[in-house]
């Protein structure tokens, strides 16, 4: 039974393909450009776990970018679920016709950023350790700095949003009630890991501590490198080669120490600390599948916005933790946003 609990709580971070053809899907909307680049984060320099600081985005510009050479656009940064990249990611939410379908449709034009966080162990939980690097940081302070001195943005809070599915979800609940001053919308989608977590079963904490190398650590099934995930992003301990985590081994104390440092990265535990920030947000909208059961944790959320009397939009739609992700994206954060930010002068 830990065991089936432990993997349905992990579970929740894996990202899948969405259907190749939504029948959604509109034809003649104006096409979007794409653009590959890369992003150096300083962010990330010197991160124990030996990722690139040098990182993949993938930028959608809207289909009137090249023509009106003088027009500033909003910006949406959109997060990426576990064991996915920024790539998957796009085809997951079918980007490119998302964006088109929904100008086509009304929303107002805005430029799409994905950047890719997965690390050795599949992802970077959007955290802040020496072990990942600081993902905080380079989210809302190297990647934003970035696309702002490349592309024609609007520069303002009041025109950025913050958007991520799954371990994106998460990502976008914990950056974004510590940076308000750089986003001023949210849309939490399928959030992972809301909840604080019971340690893992006791096989697989032995594969992990058996490991010698990094490099062995990527053989790991599922819930070893997930576990690996979690411990790099919220348990880290550079006295600990070759992989830097502390692990909830050992001694009753010793255990119960690493659990709490991992409980105190729920965005359940954190939200107390940060409402004054979210209540800066002009637009949250939280939403999660009947069949999912990262609805708890997004209801749960849900509640304490309600109770402090923060505006926000909560839906449990019919679908699985994957079901229908280009349809809420296309169909529900765009038209949101779309009616959120800023697309003139920043406000004073």
């Amino acid at each position: 039974m830990r065991r089936l609990l432990f993997a349905a709580l992990l579970g929740a971070l894996l990202g899948a393909l969405a259907p190749a053809a939504p029948a959604w899907a509109q034809s003649g909307a104006p096409a979007v450009t794409v653009a590959q680049i890369t992003v150096h984060g300083a962010s990330l320099e010197g991160n124990l776990e030996g990722d690139s600081p040098d990182r993949a985005v993938t930028v959608f510009l809207p289909p009137s970018y090249a023509r009106e050479r003088s027009r500033r656009y909003p910006v949406i940064y959109g997060l990426h679920g576990y064991t996915i990249n920024n790539e998957i990611w796009a085809r997951e939410i079918k980007a490119s016709e998302s964006l088109q379908n929904a100008f086509a449709a009304g929303a107002r034009e805005m430029i799409l950023v994905l950047p890719s966080a997965q690390t050795l162990h599949n992802g970077s939980m959007y955290s802040a350790s020496v072990t990942v690097g600081d993902w905080e940081r380079f989210i809302a302070e190297d990647l934003v700095a970035y696309i702002d001195a490349h592309y024609r943005t609007l520069a303002s809070r009041d025109s950025r949003a913050l958007v991520g599915h799954s371990m994106g979800g998460y990502g976008a609940a914990r950056i974004g009630m510590k940076r308000p001053d750089v986003f001023s919308a949210l849309y939490i989608m399928s959030p992972c890991c809301f909840e604080p977590r019971e340690a893992p079963p006791a096989d697989v904490l032995a594969q992990v501590q058996a490991l010698q190398s990094r490099e062995a650590a990527t053989s790991l099934p599922f819930l070893g490198r997930a576990t690996l995930a979690v411990a790099a992003a919220w348990s880290p301990n550079p006295q600990k080669p070759p992989l830097y985590v502390d692990l909830p081994v050992g001694d009753a104390a010793a255990k119960a120490n690493v659990l709490a440092r991992w409980a105190a990265n729920s965005p359940l535990a954190m939200a107390d600390q940060y409402i004054f920030n979210l209540r800066r947000y002009r637009a949250i909208g939280i939403d999660a599948g009947d069949r999912d059961d990262t609805k708890i944790g997004a209801g749960e959320l849900h509640r304490i916005l309600d109770a402090a009397h923060i505006a926000n939009a909560f839906e449990i739609y019919d679908g699985d933790h994957v079901s229908g992700v280009a349809d809420r994206f296309q169909n529900h954060v765009l038209p949101l946003l779309s009616r959120t930010l800023t697309f003139g002068r920043p406000r004073r």
